[in-house]
């Protein structure tokens, strides 16, 4: 059984750690997790994997994917969730969602994104997400964090942030 129902949405642009901040933090909070790249369709991997920016039309149906894990869920998702909008329609559907903000400078986003193998995301494409990117406003609930920290002392802030007691 969850210890934890709050459904949180690990977010920020390619490179990242949304994957490996998502499923330490749901591990942490004994959760499910699901990487929101997974619920992709078919054809939004394939334009990416050509190079090619998503745009709102694109991402539509894969954000009322996400909305609906969460909504069913409760538990950690990653997901972009680059503009205010699409953060919108994700509470739309798992209204209290906590966004978790992942910040990096472009060099180290870089750095990840080309060490990294069998992911679709061109690094070529990382400048159109930071872009996009509109940060958390004070008034949606979520929390900007430094991406580069220690996993454990990230994952132990994001918890206290949820406060959500460490065992």
């Amino acid at each position: 059984m969850a210890k934890f129902r709050l459904p949180v949405a690990v977010m920020g642009v390619s490179g990242a750690g949304k994957s490996t901040v998502g499923v330490r933090l749901a591990q942490a909070l004994g959760v499910e997790y699901e990487d929101g790249d997974d619920l992709h369709p078919a054809a939004n991997v394939a334009k990416m994997a050509a190079g090619h920016p998503l745009d709102d039309a694109d991402r539509a149906p894969w954000l009322d994917a996400v909305g609906r894990w969460l909504a069913e869920y409760g538990g950690v998702v990653s997901c972009s969730a680059l503009k205010r909008d699409y953060r919108d329609r994700l509470q739309a559907a798992a209204p209290g969602v906590f966004f978790v903000e992942l910040d990096a400078t472009r060099e180290e986003l870089a750095r990840r994104m080309t060490t990294r193998s069998g992911h679709f995301m061109h690094v070529q494409m990382l400048d159109s997400q930071l872009a996009t990117l509109e940060p958390l406003s004070p008034d949606e609930v979520g929390i900007t964090v430094d991406a580069t920290r220690d996993i454990d002392d990230l994952v132990r802030e994001l918890l206290a942030a949820l406060e959500i007691p460490e065992e």
